[in-house]
């Protein structure tokens, strides 16, 4: 069970802080409210950082190495410029076939290309 203390200032009320205790292996034991609140389940991975004397954890996932691609700034930029057509209504489609996209994609102006120097 997870002591609960009230910590007063002159400037606050009075509120109710959950307190842990560091273990013989430096564990630390999340008091049940907070990990409910963040919705934690027993294997997620929290982010700890140190900021001056404050310890923060923040959930975190962890991506497979195949798909950090997807995370790349250059990619999510892509990402953002898609969002951005999708909601404009800059899209085509849906086809029916490959065919019908094929024929789609040939009658659609073909970007202009620098020329090399």
């Amino acid at each position: 069970m997870t002591p609960h203390t009230n910590i007063t200032s002159p400037h606050t009320r009075r509120i109710a802080v959950s307190m842990s205790k560091v273990g013989p292996k430096h564990q630390v034991t999340i008091p049940k409210d907070v990990f409910q609140n963040l919705r934690l389940e027993v294997g997620d991975y929290l982010d700890v950082q140190v900021r001056g004397n404050t310890i923060t954890m923040v959930p975190a996932k962890l991506i497979p190495k195949e798909d950090s691609w997807f995370y790349t700034s250059e990619w999510q930029a892509k990402e953002r410029e898609a969002d951005k057509a999708i909601a404009k209504g800059e899209v085509s489609g849906p086809f029916t076939s490959v065919k019908d996209l094929v024929a789609h994609l040939e009658q659609r102006p073909k970007p202009k290309r620098a020329r090399k120097t």
